[in-house]
């Protein structure tokens, strides 16, 4: 039997058409799945298409070429089984943590009451239970993080993506944050796709590290399996012997990318 999985991008190319009406082919022939309860961490050079490759894997982007499966389903619009937690903050700044982690539920017909005791038990799960009736502006950056989290949890996808979700944040916070969210993942597994410049976050949270090549015509170069132990913590995980190994030998291919990436993006 064929082994199940929550997404599978088979050869699939993304191109955009430029105002000169060029057409420029940001990735070509994607091949990647990401089983149900795995977690896979996507590096690469700026620009190479890490977040596009998202796009598709939320029905926001078609491929022009090539095939995306959900659950082995063709995916013909938007990914009604996934939830994605963006770089930039996407809370409503009129509305309370309380009710910016309710609102997904209450648009989908959750009775308000039952809706808000729900985000309410979220809040609780992601320490924030004492800033339940706070405005995002009156919340840290790692605290507003924690309200997307909720957000984007409250309505039980199963496939979560997450574009650089802890980027804006300080070095001790995004650790913190990371900490979270694998406690959080290891109460209810659910398949990951996390995009992230940081090659250390990106070992210390998967199971596999995919290596993309710099654009144009970005195209995926490197696959590891993580084999550090779960459940996990990332102080320690970054101590661990074979936590720098793999370091050493994603770098080897990942610097020449990424040097690649700086030099177009000079030249332009």
């Amino acid at each position: 039997m064929a082994t199940p999985t929550a997404v599978a991008l088979d050869d699939a190319t993304v191109a955009f058409r430029l105002a000169d009406a060029r057409v420029y082919t940001a990735v070509e022939k994607a091949r990647l799945t990401v089983a149900p309860g795995e977690f896979v961490a996507i590096v690469g050079p700026t620009g190479c298409g890490k977040s596009t490759l998202l796009n598709v894997a939320a029905g926001l982007r078609r491929p022009a070429s090539g095939t995306v499966r959900i659950f082995d389903a063709p995916l013909t619009g938007l990914n009604g089984d996934a939830g994605y937690l963006f770089q930039a903050d996407a809370l409503f700044p009129w509305k309370t943590a309380i009710d910016n982690v309710a609102i997904g539920l209450e648009i989908a017909g959750t009775p308000r009451v039952q809706a808000l005791e729900r985000a309410q038990g979220w809040l609780k799960s992601v320490g924030l239970s004492a800033f339940a009736n706070r405005y995002p502006h009156m919340l840290s950056g790692g605290q507003r993080k924690r309200v997307g989290l909720a957000q984007v949890l409250i309505r039980d996808p199963k496939i979560l993506l997450m574009d650089e979700p802890f980027g804006p944040l300080d070095a001790q916070t995004r650790q913190i944050m990371g900490n979270l969210l694998l406690d959080l993942w290891n109460a209810d597994r659910k398949a990951v796709l996390f995009v992230t410049h940081d090659l250390e976050e990106a070992i210390a949270l998967a199971d596999r590290v995919v290596i993309m090549s710099a654009g144009p015509s970005a195209r995926i170069i490197g696959d590891w399996r993580v084999p550090l132990p779960r459940p996990r913590d990332i102080f320690e995980a970054r101590l661990d012997k074979e936590f720098h190994s793999l370091h050493r030998e994603i770098w080897s291919v990942l610097k020449a990318e990424v040097l690649k990436g700086y030099a177009q993006s000079g030249a332009g």
